[in-house]
């Protein structure tokens, strides 16, 4: 049980690692788990830190071991299986997660979650403040962010006040949860083409099966926030079934619900941005995972889904 406490020392809000691993195999070696690539000079091993490690993304040409997969449920580490440049194997849109296995997760959240959950009203106040929080935090990153400011996003430019402004009034109308969503796909929308205008590529569509590289970072990036919800959902304990905003017959749905309180703040400007300086895509991937810690991506996500969970009831 000393290990097992070891490897979960670092909060998850915390960690500061994800992967996205292609044409390797992962495995355990002398009590670490490493990945195995296969190159003309011989093979190598690269350490793992799954101490420090929230999400590992297994892509194309990838394989797992039994034994890693056991130490990776140990330290609480979410793992998926997708296509290649972190896109899903088997749909557009959805990403199958090993959930690691515990038996001693807390139970007071999932519960405080059912005290509101089953009342339709009480769900959609939950998704309208979901919305309320990602609007606050797109405001404070893009507020203060210097290297978005040298792009030109500013949280107080008039095209994205009227946007914001105009959005948080239509969220506070919404009678159910299906004009919520259209209210947050058309925030996204107009976004979009912020972004777009300020990086010089008019004739942008989003289309989740082009090839250009605004559309594949987008995807890439979002699929970033999506392991981070799911490391979020799984520590507090919460199924990922439960949403309050997305399709009720997708089992993953509260997984997006709160990957999107992220996306739009820290994807989406920098996906436009390294498509304009045409960076590769590891490049682009370091760049997500370096707005994540320097904003505190985790913490946030956290503090928005204990606070639901455990105030959902009152709203």
């Amino acid at each position: 049980m000393e290990q097992l406490t070891n490897l979960k020392a670092i909060l998850h809000s915390k960690r500061a690692n994800i992967y996205y691993l292609e044409k390797c195999r992962v495995m355990q070696n002398g009590g670490r788990v490493v990945y195995l690539t296969e190159q003309k000079k011989g093979k190598s091993y690269w350490n793992i830190p799954i101490a420090n490690t929230t999400v590992i993304l297994l892509g194309t040409g990838t394989s797992i071991t039994q034994a890693a997969m056991r130490m990776l449920a140990s330290a609480g580490v979410m793992v998926g299986f997708c296509g290649g440049g972190g896109t899903p194997l088997l749909a557009a849109t959805e990403v199958e997660w090993l959930s690691p296995q515990s038996e001693y997760r807390p139970t007071e959240y999932i519960q405080g979650w059912m005290s509101f959950w089953f009342d339709e009203d009480k769900r959609l106040e939950v998704g309208k403040y979901f919305q309320h929080s990602r609007i606050e935090f797109l405001q404070k990153v893009w507020g203060k962010d210097r290297d978005l400011h040298q792009e030109g996003f500013y949280a107080d430019d008039a095209d994205i006040q009227q946007a914001l402004t105009k959005s948080l009034v239509k969220i506070e109308k919404c009678s159910d949860v299906t004009n919520l969503l259209l209210t947050e796909a058309q925030l996204t929308k107009t976004l979009y083409k912020v972004a777009a205008n300020r990086t010089k590529q008019t004739d942008f569509v989003r289309d989740f099966d082009n090839v250009d590289d605004a559309n594949a970072f987008l995807n890439h990036g979002n699929y970033l926030a999506y392991g981070l919800a799911a490391t979020t959902l799984w520590v507090l304990g919460i199924p990922h079934g439960f949403a309050v905003m997305h399709g009720k017959t997708r089992r993953g749905a509260l997984v997006f619900d709160v990957a999107d309180l992220v996306k739009d703040a820290l994807i989406l400007p920098w996906a436009f941005i390294c498509a304009k300086e045409r960076l590769a895509e590891q490049e682009f991937r370091q760049q997500c995972i370096l707005n994540f810690t320097q904003h505190k991506a985790l913490d946030f996500m956290f503090d928005v889904v204990k606070k639901m969970s455990l105030e959902g009831h009152q709203l």
